[in-house]
């Protein structure tokens, strides 16, 4: 009994300070945008970009940012890199610590499902380096047949709606208005008689 119960001790006592090592960590979160443009047709821009956050409360060094998901033979690079190093990544409070932005351009139609961005950075009490990976992305329609885009939409159902009963309101309105104001003629007729 007493021997499983310093052995529980010792087990409890491993775990407190491996939790204690882990929060004296970096940990790099990092998510992953695309927007897709137009300029041409024919033609599709894939905007990319990569906000890093240090969740952790060490700072983590050699960060490297690699996002090679994207075929060479499909997408053409208009600017940026597909990878960035930053020395240091400190612990963000508020908001991202770091972004990297790179624009593609493709003349291939298809359906197109990239892979999560891979970051590797050093921790100084680790010789390996550590990996994290960025949130994935939705699978993207490239040059795909797009309906048009109905602007004023809702302002054309709201006018087919109450259209009517706006201007039955409105003349309303007019007609109460001439009623109830006096009228410039009337008046100069009475100062006339006086």
């Amino acid at each position: 009994m007493a021997r499983s119960l310093a052995l529980v001790a010792l087990l409890l006592l491993g775990l407190a300070a491996a939790a204690a090592s882990a929060a004296d960590a970096p940990f790099v979160v990092a998510h992953k945008k695309v927007s897709l443009s137009r300029p041409k047709p024919g033609v599709e821009r894939v905007a990319v970009s990569l906000d890093l956050y240090n969740q952790g409360s060490a700072t983590a060094y050699d960060v490297t940012i690699n996002d090679d998901s994207w075929p060479t033979e499909a997408f053409e690079l208009v600017t940026g890199e597909k990878s960035k190093t930053l020395e240091r990544l400190d612990p963000s409070v508020h908001g991202a610590t770091a972004s990297h932005t790179f624009v593609l351009e493709t003349k291939t139609q298809g359906r197109f499902q990239g892979s999560p961005a891979v970051i590797t950075y050093r921790v100084p009490t680790k010789t390996a380096l550590q990996e994290a990976y960025s949130t994935p992305i939705f699978p993207l329609d490239i040059l795909a047949e797009r309906p048009p885009v109905k602007k004023f939409e809702w302002a054309k159902r709201l006018v087919a709606k109450y259209g009517s009963l706006v201007s039955v309101v409105s003349f309303v309105g007019v007609f109460i208005y001439l009623v109830a104001s006096p009228s410039k003629s009337s008046s100069k007729a009475s100062k006339k008689r006086r």
